[in-house]
């Protein structure tokens, strides 16, 4: 008998019970072992507990170690913070991993494979900003402080190198700015070339590029990354970039990572217009559930589900709306149910 996972499930905001609900059709199909304890956060939170991060929902992280999470929406105004920023500091979720895979071909790019490894706690992500008044306008200058350490710089390299040659990877692209931002980014790339010529030389090949050229590099020739690794904002910046090669954010999964918990989600926000209306593509989700298996060694149950989404995709052609199909939501989780029961 498999034992039990605990894990904490947070549904989400907008459409996220829906995605969440077809990716727990899925695992249930899979016969996952995941023992879920249901929290709420973003709006949820806020409407119930004035809280967008309640601290039952903290408290349930931290005992499980394992979430998996719909959307959250931050509300505007009134001094929230990002859920999601929230989250990662509270569980030093330092790694950010954002694979991108063409799983519906024909599209204007194919064959894709990429894997974006972004720093997630440091940068200019820590929030550290003000404003100086002058003359009587109280918001004429705005200044950000960008923060990033050799110690955390090397914890999410080393991680990326370490996730690369584990998974069968040829070379990690270092993404910086040292040209410019010759400290906050040099320290990045200076800890980065180091570490690889220390540790990994021989192990992986290494490449390094400053983001803009890297940007239009995925533009014009894709193919010639395999992992990349950067830090925050960048991260942020290309993970949405890579996305778009392989058919949008309702193709993009994302997995938080730290020493203690490890928190899965899709990559894509709440998607409130559409909400309730049981047209949103939960396949981003359910490629965060194929990694929260491949997370807890469930390899087997993650290679099924994807592949189950790859037929349901391609052979079946049961595709929502967004990817050019017209099955709903529900629709498109009992085709990918029946795949996994008879595949």
């Amino acid at each position: 008998m498999t034992t039990p996972i605990p894990a904490t499930l947070i549904p989400g905001d907008g459409i996220g019970p829906e995605i969440v609900d077809a990716t727990l059709a899925a695992l249930d199909a899979l016969k996952a072992p995941f023992e879920w304890d249901r929290q709420i956060a973003g709006l949820g939170g806020v409407h119930a507990h004035g809280d967008p991060l309640p601290q039952a929902t903290l408290d349930s992280i931290r005992r499980t170690r394992l979430a998996l999470k719909g959307p959250l929406e931050t509300p505007s105004g009134g001094g929230y913070r990002s859920s999601n920023v929230r989250l990662r500091e509270e569980f030093q979720l330092y790694a950010n991993v954002r694979p991108a895979r063409t799983i519906i071909p024909g599209g204007r790019f194919d064959n894709i494979d990429l894997l974006v490894v972004r720093e997630n706690l440091e940068g200019l992500y820590i929030g550290h900003e003000h404003y100086v008044p002058i003359d009587g306008d109280p918001h004429a200058v705005a200044m950000a402080t960008g923060v990033n350490t050799r110690q955390g710089s090397r914890r999410l390299l080393e991680y990326a190198f370490e996730l690369a040659i584990a998974t069968g990877r040829k070379k990690v692209t270092i993404v910086h700015k040292a040209n410019i931002m010759k400290a906050l980014t040099g320290l990045f790339l200076e800890t980065g070339e180091e570490l690889w010529a220390r540790k990994y030389k021989g192990r992986i090949e290494l490449d390094t590029v400053i983001i803009d050229a890297c940007a239009m590099k995925l533009v014009l020739n894709p193919w010639q990354f395999d992992v990349l690794v950067t830090t925050n904002l960048f991260g942020d910046i290309l993970s949405d970039l890579v996305a778009g090669l392989v058919g949008g954010l309702g193709m993009a999964p994302g997995a938080n990572i730290g020493a203690d918990a490890a928190i899965f989600e899709a990559v894509h926000g709440s998607a409130p217009d559409i909400a309730g209306k049981g047209i949103a593509n939960p396949t981003a989700l359910l490629l965060a559930a194929a990694m929260m298996l491949d997370h807890c060694k469930l390899t087997e149950e993650a290679t099924r589900l994807r592949q189950a989404i790859d037929a349901t995709l391609n052979i079946d052609k049961v595709r929502t709306g967004d990817l050019g199909g017209s099955a709903s939501t529900a629709v498109y989780a009992q085709a990918l149910v029946s795949r996994i029961k008879n595949g």
